[in-house]
């Protein structure tokens, strides 16, 4: 791992300027740190990372950084059940409306200048709850801004009681509360940083986390160092992390064949059968040198319909075309064809694998039964292929394969179509503007819950999330209750009863569900992909 990182660090002239940040913040520690630091670890993000404020920890490439840097009141472990982080304990009343965490004593921020005092600087409950209120601020304009908005009690809202106990009231009860808690956005910082660094704050992130930003070469890359002050320093044993910015991924990869970068996340066609056979199975000529860790991510993808713009005389008002559509698609043959293998056809509903109410045996999704996509087409009225309009899919570049499988199976049962291209922004900007009819699209967890993914189909939801403009009286019922009930096994029944809705009505086409494909070198041990896709380092060490 050393041996990439030098090299890599050498080529670009920074090699020195590393080590000699890397030694004197390791020597100015005041603390003698009880972990065995191995190594740097290396990776490589193609998207440049942008801030390292938590408020704008918005996309994978921030949010991973961001996590390496600061905490939150409450983590999630690999199961993605909640466990302390920041918070010691916590307490939620019977009516679901007050929270109250103790805060743990252990904790500080790391030694900054924005501190008027070299004295250590503890967490307390003010600095959760400035973070907190720092966010629901407009003027700052935090993409985060939305997990409190609506939901915070305007008199008692959030507030500490005392140094150790935050204290917030919600304005009715919202069952995945504490998961929200655990999203890079409730990080923790201290009012000292923002008041200090101001408007760069983004680039000088003062937090409690179990590494601390050493030098941010602007493109070149993010070097880090361990803290020795974390207050979970057991269980991390790295002595760094340093993270590139090559954007072109086939660049990246071979970098990762040469042993330069220790981790590489996700596929592309160009090298995909170089390391895996169509079952998604690591090839045999790899196995003695790299690693695949596979899990399930909580990422469903769909092709969806805009009922805002379909009138009632279009076959897709009907919804037994839009069952038919389901019907018709070969999800298993579409993985191993075009995912290499890497994901889950969508045998269920919207609620991907991963998440406790996904369960094909309680919720009936679709299969492939193309004679019953017929059957369904001639009762519509729509039989020998004739007087079917011409059905426009909206797509970005980057799935035009998959929508093309996809437009080939809806025509060998009598349905036209035809693909239009956009750029992704288009794209979801004409979603949101209720501009397109049919869209591919994919939502991905905000955090480990049915409900950040059953909120799609609200519909006193606007676009996002609401892009298919989907009502129904029975699914709205049926979310407003599952949000306040606190009974997880009773919450589960109405979650899977929103989903067989949602397949009964077919408002969306089900495509898959993802999964994650991280690659590592052998010498690299105990990382554990997870289905939010965080890149967790506790636990991972080099092999001797």
């Amino acid at each position: 791992m050393q041996k990439g990182l030098k090299h890599l660090l050498k080529n670009s002239g920074l090699f020195n300027i590393y080590l000699s940040l890397i030694l004197l913040t390791l020597l100015s520690c005041k603390h003698n740190s009880s972990k065995k630091a191995t190594a740097v670890f290396h990776y490589n993000q193609v998207n440049y990372i942008n801030s390292l404020d938590p408020a704008f920890a918005k996309t994978q490439n921030n949010i991973w950084a961001v996590d390496h840097l600061f905490n939150q009141l409450v983590d999630l472990n690999d199961s993605m059940k909640l466990k302390p982080e920041l918070a010691k304990t916590w307490t939620v009343s019977s009516d679901g409306l007050h929270y109250l965490f103790v805060i743990r004593k252990d904790a500080f921020f790391i030694d900054d200048s924005c501190f008027k005092t070299r004295i250590d600087r503890h967490v307390t409950a003010f600095d959760v709850a400035f973070s907190f209120n720092r966010l629901m601020d407009p003027k700052l304009s935090s993409p985060g801004s939305w997990i409190f908005k609506d939901k915070i009690d305007s008199i008692e809202g959030i507030k500490a009681l005392n140094d150790s106990v935050l204290s917030i009231k919600l304005k009715a009860p919202f069952a995945p509360f504490l998961k929200l808690l655990s999203m890079q956005y409730c990080s923790v910082i201290p009012p000292e940083a923002q008041s200090y660094y101001g408007k760069d704050l983004y680039k000088n992130p003062v937090g409690t986390g179990a590494f601390r930003l050493v030098k941010w070469l602007d493109r070149k890359g993010i070097f880090m160092a361990a803290n020795p002050d974390y207050f979970d320093k057991k269980s991390f044993h790295l002595n760094g992390i340093r993270i590139s910015f090559m954007e072109d991924r086939n660049t990246a990869y071979l970098e990762f064949l040469k042993n330069e970068i220790d981790f590489f996340s996700g596929l592309q066609s160009g090298y995909a059968f170089q390391l895996v056979d169509k079952t998604g199975t690591l090839r045999e000529d790899k196995k003695n040198k790299l690693q695949l860790l596979k899990g399930d991510f909580l990422n469903t993808e769909y092709i969806g319909f805009n009922f805002e713009l379909i009138h009632k005389n279009h076959p897709l008002f009907d919804k037994r075309i839009r069952q038919a559509l389901n019907y018709a698609i070969d999800r298993n043959s579409m993985i191993q064809l075009l995912k290499f293998g890497i994901g889950t056809p969508a045998s269920a509903g919207f609620i991907p694998k991963g998440l406790p109410s996904f369960d094909p045996s309680k919720v009936k999704g679709y299969d492939y039964n193309p004679d019953k996509a017929k059957r369904l087409l001639s009762e519509a009225g729509y039989s020998n292929k004739k007087g079917f309009p011409e059905l426009i899919i909206h797509t970005n570049k980057d799935y035009v394969d998959l929508i093309t499988y996809v437009a080939k199976q809806w025509e060998e049962i009598g349905i036209p179509v035809r693909i239009e291209l956009a750029e992704t922004a288009t794209l979801r900007e004409k979603m949101r503007l209720s501009e397109y009819q049919i869209f591919r699209a994919s939502w991905i967890a905000d955090y480990p819950d049915e409900e950040s993914f059953l909120t799609v189909f609200y519909s006193k939801n606007p676009a996002p999330p609401n892009y298919t403009r989907f009502k129904n009286e029975a699914f709205d019922a049926l979310y407003e209750t599952a949000i306040k009930e606190t009974n997880e096994l009773k919450r589960i029944q109405y979650y899977q009863q929103m989903d067989q809705i949602l397949i009964d009505e077919a408002p969306v086409i089900f495509l898959f569900y993802d999964q994650t494909a991280w690659f590592t070198q052998n010498h690299i041990l105990n990382i554990k992909p997870n289905p939010i896709n965080l890149l967790k380092l506790d636990g991972v060490t080099e092999l001797d």
